[in-house]
């Protein structure tokens, strides 16, 4: 089973809204998942995703591919994490 993390729409016509989600690749887009792994609102301007990078990195380290859009998310999670991190030592 080759296991993609993917975007999963939601919310309604004009508001679009996704959750983040570990999926079996075979299924389609807004069908069956394994685990959801947080959410992306890409109309609101900052603090618009919201990710666990431990869920993401285990189903990573399992195998499982991002997609290119939830592959940036990740990249984007982790500077914000390590700019917090970084705000909490001084």
């Amino acid at each position: 089973m080759a296991v993609a993390i993917r975007l999963r729409r939601e919310g309604s016509k004009g508001r679009p809204f996704y959750r983040i989600v570990a999926a079996d690749s075979r299924h389609r887009r807004d069908g069956r998942f394994l685990e959801i792994l947080g959410t992306y609102d890409p109309m609101l301007e900052s603090g618009n995703c919201k990710l666990d990078l431990e869920k993401a990195d285990a189903w990573i380290s399992k195998g499982a591919q991002p997609s290119d859009t939830v592959r940036s998310l990740i990249k984007k999670a982790r500077a914000g994490a390590a700019a917090a991190s970084n705000v909490s030592d001084a």
